[in-house]
Formats: structure tokens, sequence, C-alpha cells
């Protein structure tokens, strides 16, 4: 229904001149509509958000109306016709409110509430259940002993799941021993994707793709051409989906970026592709090696050929300083030419 946007009354414009007195023949709250017609010399009371009545193409704000009684005077020169919000004017029927695939914002709920909306078929947030491994990771706050060291990757992979529209569910750090890796496996069993963090690698103490498929897992890949990232695997135990993650703190949360948080928006139903530009670097770059490489850096400013990147000094991949500045990667192909 067309409705009042302001507290006064329903009135005819031609009818709103200065000075003219026009009897109140009733009054329309918001809820309650009147029964009756606005005809000529009459007006009706109304308050924000009531339906408008019939006969009535006009509000006078009661600002601009004096009464006695039941007549009001018009003290305000009305210069148009105003103040009714007509039916529909947010949306009408058959407009669409939410896309398929697209992540419903803070706004949504309200809006599918207000088309009268009382459930909507959505994906729900993927569950991940992710670990670590390593003797020589202890939790903050801990007293270090010879060659340990404090265990940080969990906390930034966390906040970047939760950022991807995923439930982290952090199960703590196995011991490097065969039957515990196995155990976690075991306990995170049931998650739609289970991420081992660390022992990925070629050592002797590195269980985490044996102790999976002892677990019942199937390998569907080993190793990307990716730096940093390379003993990056993948795989699906059961239902779940696997990603294992290497050990270097920069370069799982590199992959974390690249991989996992794609992996959560296909899962969730969003198909848009990761926003790529180009840029001018504030330095030159080296010919590139045989791996794709994603460096660290920042964005520092612009110019007339678009954003200006300054690539941080050290790109080793246990360097986890850098990135609370870094709000860029930089995507080199394999062999790319050197840059000025």
């Amino acid at each position: 229904f067309s409705a009042s946007a302001m507290d006064g009354y329903a009135v005819r414009f031609a009818e709103a001149g200065l000075g003219q007195p026009l009897k109140v023949i009733g009054e329309a709250p918001a809820g309650t509509p009147f029964q009756g017609e606005v005809s000529a010399g009459t007006a009706v009371r109304v308050f924000t958000g009531a339906v408008v009545p019939i006969g009535a193409d006009h509000v006078v704000i009661q600002e601009d109306v004096e009464r006695n009684g039941d007549i009001i005077l018009i003290k305000g020169e009305q210069t148009g016709v105003g103040n009714i919000r007509p039916a529909g004017l947010d949306f009408k029927a058959g407009h669409l409110l939410a896309e398929k695939g697209m992540r419903l914002s803070v706004f949504h709920g309200a809006l599918l509430a207000a088309g009268n909306l009382p459930s909507a078929i959505c994906y729900r947030r993927p569950r991940v259940a992710l670990f670590t491994s390593g003797d020589e990771l202890r939790p903050p706050g801990s007293t270090l002993g010879p060659g340990e060291i404090i265990n940080s990757t969990p906390y930034a992979v966390s906040a970047l799941i939760r950022a991807a529209g995923g439930v982290p569910e952090y199960l703590g750090c196995a011991k490097d021993s065969p039957e515990e890796i196995e155990r976690f496996y075991r306990q995170a069993a049931g998650a739609d994707i289970i991420l081992p963090i660390g022992g990925a690698s070629v050592g002797d103490y590195d269980f985490m793709r044996d102790r999976f498929v002892a677990a019942g897992g199937l390998r569907v890949f080993e190793k990307i051409a990716v730096k940093p990232g390379k003993p990056t695997w993948f795989g699906r135990l059961g239902p779940s989906r696997v990603l294992g993650l290497p050990g270097n703190p920069a370069a799982a949360l590199v992959v974390t970026c690249l991989f996992l948080q794609a992996l959560i928006a296909r899962m969730t139903g969003d198909i848009t592709p990761f926003a790529a530009t180009m840029a001018r670097t504030a330095s030159d770059l080296p010919e590139n090696g045989p791996r794709e490489s994603y460096l660290r850096a920042a964005c520092i400013g612009s110019d007339k050929d678009g954003a200006v990147v300054d690539i941080f000094a050290s790109q080793d991949s246990s360097l986890l300083s850098a990135f609370t500045k870094c709000d860029v990667l930089i995507r080199r192909l394999p062999h790319a030419a050197a840059v000025r």
C-alpha cells in the first residue's frame, strides 16, 4: 500500500493551498487504515507508516498545519505532491532480493524478512578441523626449552578461515608419532575440511601423508609447483576434503589464501574469481624460477599507471612479521622475465 512518510494530514493536493481550511474527518494510525475517503474539503490525520486514504494524493506535514477542533488551516506553502511512499517503492513482486551463489550480507536478513520470507535455502558455513604436528611446538606463553618454538600458525589460519566463511575448530598439536597423528585424523573425521599443518615434507618424522592413507584417506595430489607452498597436498577422507599445509608459517598462510579460501568459497556457492590487477613495482625483480611464485608485498600508493607495490626484502617461508603489513600477493609465472 501507499504509506505516509510523515506525521500530518492526508489531503487532495489541489486543495492544499496556503490558508486553505479543511475538515478533519478521521485519523489513520499505522496498522489501522481509515475506512472512508478523502473528498473535497476534507482531510484525514495520518501518521508515519499509515495507509494513505483513498482520494488523498498528498500529506501535509503537521508543522505546516494549524488545527482548531476539526478544522485545519494550511499555513505552509506546499510546493508539490509529496510525503507519500508509493506501494512497491523498495521492491515489487518478482524482484530478485538475493542471487544464488552470493554471500548474504548483514542486511539481507532484514531484506528477506521485509519480503515476507520466513526462511531461505543457504549453504552452511563449512566446518574446518585443523591440527598441527611437531615435537618442537609449544603453545604461546610456554617456557621454551632447547630447540622448541611457539606454535603460531593456527591462529592466523583460523582467522583466514573465518574471513572466508568457514568455522575453524583447532584440535591441538600432535606429537611426531604415527599413532598420535592417525588419532587426530580420526578425531577430525566428519569435518567438511580437514587441515593438517606441517609434517608433509620428506623427513624421517614427517608422518602426515602416510598416516592419512592409513586412516583410510585417498590422495589426490602431492606437491605443487608454487613458491612458497611446495609440500601442499590434497585428498579425501570419507566425506571430508583434506588439504595438507606446509609447516613453515608463511608458506602455510600463502597456501591458505590461495587454496583453502578458494575451496571454502566454492563449498559455499561463491564462484567469484580472485580479484587481480596490474601494478608497478617500487623495485626491480629478478627472473623467476621454475615454480609459480607469490611474493608478499604492500601497496604503497598509486601513480598515473595505477597501483605501486613494494616487495618485502625477505621472502623466507618462515617469516610472519611481514604479514602484518602485507596486503597483496604478487603472482609471477614460472620463468617470468626480470622486471624493472
